[in-house]
């Protein structure tokens, strides 16, 4: 959807400004030209509402001009992200990735959406689920589905499939990404096989993606439950920084990161119904999790130490 711009002298002006803006930014700052001009560009459609989002709110625009470059520092020189089997990603049509989660905060979906962005043939968008909290929080709700996150309901995950998107979740939910550290690297359960149901409904292959690094960025040690209760948190974490050392013990620890993406698992071969079988719905999904188990300890082995 596209927001209409009434006429006006306003986008002739902003032009010119834009103009001086960049020659300023370039013969002052020396900064790369083309950036610049893309910058500009960005900027101007912004001020002007010559924009596009989908409905679910996604902006492809606003993610590849500010969210991905905001990212892309931790992503290549932080967590030196290695990728393998990016191949296994389709180039086009609907598919859904199954990963592992892990790390106090998700940070590793946001390094997943990068790895499949910057490192598939066809920059695809991985549009990831997110769990309700997500969208009660303020500013971090609307910048969630501007970047392309979307509500973990069978509902828009199937419609995200049938639009021949690329869909992205976590199975484990907050029972991953909140375990203590004693518990890195043995996955949780895999909830009820919602996301293996909206797969077998839609026909789009599972794939699973294996991610190794994330549970050490911030170790948690501990969690204090009344707090988590008072602010309606599912947990409140405590690690080796925080909240000891104050904001700083929000910045992640610099382990090294491998992500791999598995050889899809069809679901078109399914018959009519199997969506609704319990026990197929029960086997795909344990099938799943078994197979990103096993990565898992084939990574660990080939990255080695965590912060090597």
């Amino acid at each position: 959807m596209r927001t209409p711009v009434a006429d006006s002298p306003l986008p002739g002006l902003l032009d010119r400004v834009a103009a001086a803006a960049g020659r300023a930014l370039r013969d002052h700052l020396g900064v790369d030209g083309e950036q610049i001009d893309k910058l500009v560009a960005f900027a101007g459609r912004r001020l002007t509402g010559e924009f596009e989002v989908d409905p679910f709110g996604f902006d492809p625009e606003l993610t590849e001009t500010v969210l991905l470059p905001i990212l892309r520092p931790f992503y290549r020189h932080w967590f030196r992200v290695e990728v393998r089997g990016i191949e296994h990603v389709p180039d086009s049509g609907a598919a859904l990735v199954a990963a592992n989660h892990s790390g106090t905060l998700p940070v590793d979906s946001l390094m997943t959406q990068l790895a499949v962005h910057d490192t598939h043939p066809k920059a695809r968008h991985l549009r990831a689920l997110g769990a309700t909290l997500v969208f009660q929080l303020p500013f971090v709700s609307d910048l969630a589905r501007r970047s392309g996150t979307t509500l973990a309901c069978n509902e828009d995950v199937e419609a995200l499939l049938g639009n021949g998107e690329l869909v992205g979740v976590w199975p484990e939910g907050f029972k991953g990404v909140g375990k203590p550290f004693s518990q890195r690297y043995k996955l949780q359960r895999f909830g009820r096989g919602g996301f293996v149901s909206a797969a077998l409904r839609t026909k789009a292959p599972i794939i699973p993606c294996s991610i190794v690094g994330a549970e050490e960025i911030y170790p948690m040690i501990g969690n204090a439950e009344s707090l988590a209760r008072l602010l309606g948190l599912p947990y409140f974490p405590l690690t080796p920084t925080f909240p000891w050392l104050g904001p700083l013990g929000l910045v992640p620890l610099p382990s090294k990161w491998i992500i791999e993406f598995g050889e899809p698992i069809r679901t078109d071969d399914y018959p009519p119904g199997a969506a609704d079988d319990p026990m197929v719905v029960f086997e795909l999904t344990d099938q799943v999790r078994d197979t990103i188990q096993a990565t898992l300890t084939e990574l660990l082995e080939l990255r080695g130490p965590a912060f090597g």
